[in-house]
């Protein structure tokens, strides 16, 4: 099964992501994102982080997820590889540990600056196909 695409849009760039679960399909949505951000496969695991977030629904917890991701990148320079994420559907909760390292031009390539996840076509299937639905602002 393949764990993303690419969703050409007029000036933004979008993922559709699928997993055998919801939490995979959030996984490799954050996957496909430091994908467009730099090539992931240069990415170390060796540092690891937790991120635990709430919201109102899963749509927009997929936001809050993509954007904290988004924020360790600009804000502390840190790119990342490998994503564990667990949900709480009943709650809109997840806990996440994630994995990476800081950016350094010597080792990984530029690839475009994502400024802000956004909400149009924003999508989360949740059943069979699992999958999720992101538009980034570039």
């Amino acid at each position: 099964m393949k764990t993303y695409e690419l969703i050409e849009h007029t000036a933004d760039v979008g993922i559709k992501a699928y997993g055998k679960n919801i939490s995979e399909a959030f996984e490799n949505a954050a996957k496909g994102m430091f994908d467009i951000i730099t090539d992931k496969s240069e990415i170390e695991a060796v540092g690891e982080y937790e991120i635990h977030l709430e919201a109102q629904d899963l749509e927009q917890l997929l936001v809050d997820w993509l954007s904290d991701l988004l924020f360790l990148n600009s804000a502390k320079n840190l790119v990342f590889s490998f994503f564990k994420v667990e949900l709480d559907e009943k709650n809109n909760s997840l806990s996440a540990h994630v994995f990476g390292e800081k950016y350094t031009i010597s080792k990984h390539k530029i690839g475009m600056e994502i400024k802000a996840v956004t909400y149009h076509i924003l999508e989360v299937r949740n059943k069979r196909p699992y999958h999720v639905q992101v538009l980034f602002d570039i």
